[in-house]
């Protein structure tokens, strides 16, 4: 995922009580410089244990690189990588990475932006990247293959999915459709539970293969 959440602006405000990260043991110098980027964005690096409710931050080269090391589950997971491929999205999607940004993109206050997004569930993740990272799966995706003669979703679910994939989060995506935020995770979970996907990330990286969205 070069960015599998949902990549949105930076967010115009702050949250009252600054989040806390968990930085992961793996990393290198891409480690360091997200460390130095998060500490900018006013964010609390706190160390293994000590984390309740902090965010888990996987920073590496690739997918595989940034998670490992990972000895067990934990609070939200945001993903950070320098490159990133079809198969390291999917390994992305399996370790229960809800948010994720490329290295480049991961300035002081995207990564604010990505860590509160994980932080309240949200999957974060640039939509054009998603779709040519996907592009580059091959013929032995079961997803891509199989037909899908009639759409699953409504169209008030593939309007919420397109505006996920896009970057907008509920209270957003709630204004567009003049609606409730509660309105909008009802309709998230009916979604996830007719696509039979684990999560919003998820749920994006299967409408996109399946050319539902």
């Amino acid at each position: 995922m070069t960015g599998l959440v949902l990549e949105a602006a930076p967010d115009a405000g702050r949250d009252d009580g600054a989040p806390r990260v968990h930085l992961g043991p793996a990393g290198g110098a891409a480690r360091e410089t997200v460390a130095a980027s998060l500490r900018r964005a006013g964010i609390e690096l706190t160390a293994a244990g000590r984390g309740d409710g902090a965010v888990r931050v996987a920073a590496g080269r690739t997918p595989r690189a940034a998670l490992d090391g990972w000895p067990e589950p934990g609070g939200p997971l945001l993903l950070v990588a320098d490159t990133f491929t079809a198969a390291g999205v999917r390994l992305a999607v399996r370790a229960g990475v809800v948010a994720i940004l490329q290295s480049a993109e991961a300035t002081p206050e995207r990564l604010l932006t990505a860590v509160r997004a994980a932080r309240c569930g949200e999957g974060r993740m640039s939509y054009g990247v998603l779709v040519r990272l996907l592009g580059e799966a091959g013929g032995g995706d079961a997803e891509r293959r199989r037909p899908i003669p009639d759409s699953p979703l409504t169209a008030r679910q593939k309007t919420v999915l397109t505006l996920v994939a896009e970057g907008h989060g509920n209270a957003a995506i709630a204004r567009e459709l003049s609606c409730s935020q509660h309105t909008v995770k009802n309709v998230m979970y009916d979604l996830m539970t007719r696509l039979q996907v684990r999560n919003r990330a998820h749920a994006v990286a299967y409408g996109v293969r399946t050319g539902l969205i």
